[in-house]
């Protein structure tokens, strides 16, 4: 193994923590009875880390996952939040609100973050803005000497992704992406299960999302509201007259602001399938799918599998269902590991069950505490807290993180890919060294997007 994938695929927040997962990986005993976690909060983890001083955070785009982030980091003993950034004055208002009766000290509105990153007493900045902001807003908290706590997708395209790898070995500020599973501690488990042969050599992985969604219906183009800072919101992106039905939350099904189901959701479980099966860029990707369900302005797909190979090292598939609710193996949200001699089953929790060849549930980890991952906003509060520190422990103490830039771009990648192919109507032929699209203009020409004059990011 390369020590770029060592360092990622080993890689864990605390000492405590390594010596947690060694414990796991013995017996696993604590956890299936489900005591460990019991009862545990943001803040009782947060006192097990312990913390002399705190991290100040600036929070940029709080209307509904940025919230729970705000709330959650506001939580963290080691933590004060010190502004909110957000275009809709309203969205701003309420967060400040709840973060001030959390830590009992009142951020400062502000709402360009830009203006927020040119105070000195900022050490990170926590990015939930909407996809097309990502990197963008990433790249310039960098050149500001802060460091990042980036909500997944890392980036809205490839050549963003690349971005920010470039931008994070310049100014050697720490970047994690927000696929908070690579620190709670089953999930990790799990994954170390895989890696040393519980199941035997993997050479598939499947995951999936399903939900029940609504039609967003056709959107008519009206004043912009005076709560909302339009231009602001639209910042990098070449500029479109106001909708009616795409803030908030829609522009996640529009290519010219969002990125689908696959990078929204499916990210996470792509994510997953990589750090398992310890593979970096694919050889081939291809799509299936489209907008089934409803006639409307929704653009992505609502149906959707992605199919990805690596070569002699197996392949991966992912499904996503926006529109159709039905679960698989009894979950809304997973991935599933085949290997030689078994598998290896993760659902949308902290849990995970192994199965032979003759599918018998051979071990069966089980976590007490409530997910659910149809939560859009925040379905994981308290697991979440893991991540976070490791985030912190990354800045204070140089320790490794979770879900470095370089991780989430290849994570981000495989998602981005499978959208290329289904926009392009083709399978992909993919450089393996540095998962560039091989041969094909018409994807190529997806890479990267154009953006309003003057908003342009750059390293």
């Amino acid at each position: 193994m390369n020590d770029k994938k060592s360092k990622e695929q080993n890689s864990a927040p605390v000492a405590g923590r390594r010596e947690f997962l060694k414990k796991t990986a013995a017996g696993t005993a604590l956890f299936s009875l489900g005591g460990i976690l019991s009862g545990f909060t943001p803040r009782s983890y947060a006192r097990i880390i312990g913390a002399n001083e705190k991290i100040s955070v600036g929070v940029m785009g709080v209307n509904s996952r940025g919230l729970a982030l705000a709330s959650n980091f506001a939580l963290q003993p080691n933590c004060q939040v010190i502004s909110i950034s957000d275009v809709d004055s309203r969205a701003a208002s309420k967060c400040i609100e709840t973060v001030d009766g959390i830590q009992k000290s009142r951020p400062a509105d502000i709402s360009d973050f830009r203006k927020a990153l040119e105070s000195k007493d900022m050490d990170a900045l926590i990015i939930a803005a909407p996809d097309h902001w990502h990197a963008p807003a990433a790249i310039l908290a960098s050149k500001a000497g802060k460091h990042v706590y980036l909500e997944k997708p890392c980036s809205h395209n490839p050549h963003e992704g690349e971005m920010l790898m470039a931008v994070q070995k310049k100014y050697g500020n720490k970047i994690q992406m927000g696929n908070q599973r690579r620190s709670w501690p089953n999930v990790a488990a799990a994954i170390k299960e895989v890696h040393e042969g519980a199941i035997g050599k993997v050479y598939f992985s499947k995951g999936w999302y399903t939900n029940n969604r609504e039609s967003i219906g056709v959107g008519k183009k009206t004043a912009v509201p005076g709560w909302l800072n339009y231009d602001l919101w639209q910042g990098p992106a070449p500029r479109k007259d106001f909708q009616d039905n795409v803030i908030h939350y829609n522009w996640h099904w529009f290519w010219h602001w969002g990125t689908g189901e696959a990078l929204n959701n499916g990210t996470h479980m792509l994510d997953l399938m990589r750090w398992g099966m310890q593979v970096d860029y694919p050889t081939k990707v291809t799509s299936a799918g489209g907008r089934y369900r409803y006639q409307d302005d929704w653009e992505t797909p609502d149906t959707q599998v992605i199919n990805l190979e690596f070569g002699d090292k197996g392949a991966m598939s992912w499904e996503g269902r926006s529109c159709n609710g039905r679960t698989v193996e009894g979950s809304s949200v997973g991935v599933i590991f085949y290997g030689e001699k078994g598998s290896l089953e993760l659902d949308g929790g902290n849990s995970y069950k192994i199965y032979d060849l003759k599918n018998k549930l051979v071990k069966d980890v089980k976590n007490n505490l409530e997910i659910d991952p149809r939560n859009k906003m925040n379905p994981s509060q308290a697991l979440d807290a893991f991540h976070f520190q490791n985030f912190f422990d990354a800045i204070k103490n140089k320790a490794e993180l979770s879900s470095d830039i370089t991780g989430g771009h290849q994570s981000t990648l495989l998602a981005q890919l499978g959208n290329i192919a289904q926009r392009t109507g083709g399978m992909l032929d993919i450089d393996s060294s540095n998962g560039h699209i091989l041969h094909n203009k018409e994807a190529n020409k997806l890479w990267k997007r154009s953006y309003e004059k003057g908003w342009e990011p750059t390293v």
